[in-house]
């Protein structure tokens, strides 16, 4: 499916032209979207880090997991609006740009895992879960996760 006329779409769109004409507009959707990322990866970093045992070990591991996952949504709603305004700027080099479908698809990746397996099997109480298997989702969580921030940074490199 070639995603060429969407891209086209959305660089000549009312979006890009307000992001493209007023730079003060553009920083405040950045900040938001810094703000977002700040959430959602920290949502992730101390969710994960309690499963894995390393913080808040008085605070029982279910507690923290469902706090963490109703910020998670927020952050996630914060990021994906603020990027599509941000990517109407840029839309046309977007579409060219390797590093961009890299994090498109390990975003994809990270919302697939969060929803469709991390989300399910970490509302069974967790002492019903094995450790190593607690273990598996925080790393694989925190793995996938880095590779989204990691590969979206680079983004401005390439």
């Amino acid at each position: 499916m070639d995603l060429y006329p969407f891209f086209d779409w959305l660089d000549t769109s009312l979006l890009a032209d307000i992001s493209k004409a007023y730079g003060g507009v553009f920083a405040v959707v950045q900040m938001f979207h810094l703000l977002g990322l700040s959430m959602l990866g920290g949502m992730v970093l101390l969710g994960d880090l309690r499963l894995l045992n390393l913080v808040m070990k008085d605070v029982p591991s279910e507690v923290v997991i469902e706090n963490t996952y109703k910020w998670f949504n927020v952050g996630l709603v914060m990021v994906v609006i603020s990027g599509i305004f941000m990517s109407s700027a840029v839309a046309l080099k977007l579409y060219y740009n390797t590093m961009f479908w890299a994090k498109m698809s390990s975003l994809a990746a990270g919302l697939f895992f969060v929803y469709a397996i991390r989300r399910p099997l970490l509302r069974f109480d967790h002492d019903t879960i094995r450790p190593m298997t607690l273990r598996l989702i925080a790393i694989t969580s925190i793995l996938i996760w880095f590779t989204v921030a990691a590969s979206g940074r680079w983004i401005g490199f390439s």
